[in-house]
């Protein structure tokens, strides 16, 4: 089993390099967790409470779950990832049943920050796009799949999004095996990490 983690900015195409690297390889052999599942339960405050919330901040995540659940797909065994509502700002109390496979790809801007996280990755990526490109990417986002207007989305930018980034993300990518520039499709790099997944799983 091969546990890879990609990290980056908000916005900065890690799905994208995601589904370039799952293309190439079938369904059975690869399964993808997503960080934004594990944000924690936040049940118990109302929803002008939760909106409030920083969540590009590493106490926001549920880092213990994802760790157990990490443990046991290693283990061979099928775990239930949360489902989280960017709209509610909430677990929506669902899950998804993801079962083990060869390759376990997990993404989200802060899984680097946690050194549990990371001793699990047996390769490690950050992806790393311009600024003013995330931003932009963003902004598309959260309009059209998150219910959010265009000045929220730019307050947040400003109050949160940017000082956490500083402060927590683009520094994680000194823990990085490999940091793929995304500002336009990068192919060789892409080519690169299956490479190393076809040479693993052989």
């Amino acid at each position: 089993m091969l546990i890879i983690g990609i990290a980056g900015g908000t916005g900065c195409g890690k799905t994208t390099v995601v589904n370039q690297i799952i293309n190439e390889l079938s369904d059975n052999e690869v399964c993808v967790i997503s960080q934004d599942s594990y944000y924690k339960d936040t049940s118990h405050l109302s929803y002008e409470e939760r909106t409030k919330i920083n969540f590009d901040h590493p106490k926001s995540i549920d880092f213990e779950l994802l760790v157990e659940h990490l443990r046991e797909l290693r283990k061979g065994n099928t775990i239930e990832q949360p489902n989280y509502s960017f709209v509610e700002h909430n677990r929506t109390g669902e899950t998804i049943t993801t079962r083990p496979s060869k390759v376990i790809i997990v993404e989200g801007i802060l899984i680097l920050t946690n050194p549990q996280i990371r001793e699990m990755f047996d390769i490690k990526i950050f992806v790393h796009a311009d600024s003013d490109e995330r931003l932009i990417r963003r902004l598309k986002r959260d309009i059209a799949e998150r219910g959010r207007d265009m000045q929220e989305v730019l307050d947040r930018y400003q109050t949160t999004l940017k000082p956490m980034h500083q402060q927590f993300i683009d520094p994680t990518k000194e823990f990085a095996d490999l940091i793929i520039p995304n500002n336009h499709y990068n192919t060789v790099a892409v080519d690169v990490v299956r490479s190393i997944i076809k040479e693993r799983l052989d």
